[in-house]
């Protein structure tokens, strides 16, 4: 998600995923070694995760905040802080940063990640999501592994249908993704990404907290349901991010196609005038 620093001297780096166009191939080893920071990367943001949610939400937490939706505006502040310093570190820049399968997806359909590296991001992101949570609940023992906190494992408000929970944790990722596009499609504003990413989250986490579970990524929540044992929501929270990039991409390129076509009507229309000026 910004301009990198190569992970060898020998090859570049895969990610430039939204600073400049990766190449479609690249080298099996190199995959799998960007992979890897992937996986250090989500396993220290869920680290981190269930570290403030045990600070911000466990009772009898001295840093606790009573009102749940002024904690989670904390808790999406502090998320997205650290999402965009993750970005913006050496293993960020190695790997590009995404920490999110959805985020991996929506790259590789907007022709800015090579396809043959999303199995095994996704894969390390997944793992990473496990260890990291596995780890923030051996840190701060059960009050972090049992209810309320539960491994910091999001879930919708009672009144949500799992219709609802999906539309909006998809909706939310059609606009990322849109986001995306528009940024990477102009050079000086690539470098704004990481900050955007990071923005995003925090007013996703703040303002779908409450309401949706506000996860918009599916190793955010693959860790702490799974070591939580609260998956009866998981499949929404796994689907319908790819759902959105999915969805995001394709509107994203239509659009693009479209504006495309009208430029080149209107070039050929001038073209005329142009002649006979």
């Amino acid at each position: 998600m910004n301009p990198g620093t190569p992970c060898s001297t020998a090859l570049p780096p895969i990610q430039t995923t939204l600073t400049r166009r990766s190449p479609a191939v690249a080298p099996p080893l190199h995959v799998l070694r960007c992979a890897a920071h992937e996986f250090g990367l989500t396993g220290l943001l869920l680290f981190l995760v269930v570290t403030a949610v045990r600070w911000l939400l466990a009772p009898g937490s001295p840093m606790a905040i009573g009102n749940l939706d002024v904690a989670l505006a904390a808790l999406g502040a502090l998320v997205g802080v650290l999402l965009t310093s993750l970005i913006l570190s050496p293993s960020g820049r190695c790997s590009g940063g995404h920490l999110n399968p959805a985020v991996t997806v929506a790259l590789w359909r907007l022709g800015a990640f090579p396809g043959r590296a999303v199995v095994p991001y996704i894969a390390a992101q997944a793992a990473g999501s496990m260890a990291g949570t596995a780890l923030g609940g051996l840190v701060w023992g059960p009050v972090a592994r049992h209810a309320p906190i539960a491994y910091a494992a999001v879930g919708p408000a009672p009144a949500w249908s799992a219709a609802a929970v999906l539309a909006a944790e998809a909706g939310t990722i059609v606009a990322v993704t849109l986001m995306l596009g528009a940024l990477l499609g102009r050079p000086f504003s690539r470098p704004l990404l990481p900050y955007a990413v990071g923005l995003a989250t925090a007013l996703i986490i703040a303002l779908l907290g409450p309401r949706s579970g506000g996860s918009a990524n599916p190793a955010r929540q693959f860790g702490p349901a799974l070591l939580s044992g609260n998956t009866t929501h998981l499949w929404i929270y796994l689907l319908a991010p790819l759902i959105g990039a999915f969805a995001g991409a394709e509107i994203w390129r239509t659009a693009s196609a479209l504006a495309h076509r009208d430029r080149a009507r209107n070039a050929l229309r001038s073209a005329p005038d142009a002649h006979s000026s």
